[in-house]
């Protein structure tokens, strides 16, 4: 029988990002292809070491519970071609994750499958796999390398959001940007009662809260979710009447107003946290797994 996947949480991860294959990245862009190819088949039953999403990967994968409908799926969508990928089975199979479907591109895109694959949430290490998936409306991050020292991930899921251009789109950020901070506080105030247009994690938080929501009528709370964001007060209404709005919560909010976003970060201990700028996200980078989300393309531009 087909199984439908279109009711769970589905997560596609590149290998790259499941798992730290920095030395064979760097193999691959020295030595070329065959050199690569040569190593993972020559060292297949060497396992990978984890990469920055395999702490969210093992988490997902633990919502499912014995003798119930599978509430999420992980999925490894990797660019690697059959042969090269046998490591990266291996290494799975070694950490006993519950991982049984994959999409081997060979080197091709592979954005074009996603909605096959029903992912509400894509992360890689090539951007132009991210870009890909947020042009077709799939939530989708690009990894920073693992902390060196990262903290122990609480056992439920957590994961952490900034507001403007990811849970909203950058309508309000582009006035901040164009004219400045009194304008984006002018500009937010007026529209408070009006909620804010989608941003490309929108419907990953829809998800997520349904998630939420029927667990909490078994008793369990299995994820938890926060807003972090440099948004200060007045601008802090708009953001609860559009979540009101959308009929979800996020578990905790924190309206920074500028204060640096990393040691709230460190306290939240997310096993992902998501963010549009750079700034932010290489300062995070080093205390928790971050994902940089490139803005969406508009329409007609590449």
């Amino acid at each position: 029988m087909a199984e439908d996947l279109s009711e769970c949480l589905v997560v596609g991860i590149s290998s790259r990002a499941l798992f730290d294959l920095r030395r064979e990245d760097a193999l691959f862009v020295s030595a070329g292809l065959d050199a690569y190819r040569e190593e993972q088949l020559s060292r297949e039953d060497e396992i990978l070491p984890p990469g920055t999403g395999f702490p969210l990967a093992q988490a997902v994968l633990a919502l499912n519970t014995p003798d119930a409908p599978r509430r999420a799926e992980v999925v490894v969508m990797s660019r690697n071609s059959t042969e090269t990928s046998l490591r990266i089975f291996n290494s799975i199979r070694h950490y006993g994750l519950d991982i049984t479907r994959a999409a081997l591109s060979g080197g091709a895109s592979l954005a074009p499958y996603l909605k096959a694959f029903h992912v509400d949430l894509f992360l890689s290490g090539y951007e132009d796999d991210v870009r890909r998936a947020l042009d077709g409306g799939v939530a989708a991050a690009l990894l920073y390398d693992r902390p060196d020292d990262p903290l122990e991930p609480a056992e439920e899921i957590r994961i952490a959001f900034d507001g403007d251009a990811i849970l909203f789109s950058d309508e309000a950020e582009r006035v901040f940007q164009a004219d400045g901070l009194e304008a984006f506080a002018r500009h937010e105030a007026e529209r408070a009662r009006e909620p804010l247009p989608a941003g490309p994690f929108a419907n990953l938080l829809h998800k997520l809260s349904h998630l939420q929501q029927a667990a909490r009528r078994e008793g369990v709370t299995p994820i938890r979710t926060a807003l972090v964001t440099a948004r200060g007060g007045p601008a802090h209404e708009r953001v609860i009447r559009t979540l009101l709005a959308w009929g979800v919560e996020v578990d905790e909010a924190f309206f920074l107003g500028g204060v640096p976003k990393t040691e709230i970060l460190a306290a939240f201990r997310p096993h992902i946290f998501f963010d549009d700028q750079a700034a932010h996200c290489e300062r995070a980078a080093p205390r928790v797994p971050t994902g940089r989300v490139p803005p969406v393309a508009a329409d007609g531009e590449r």
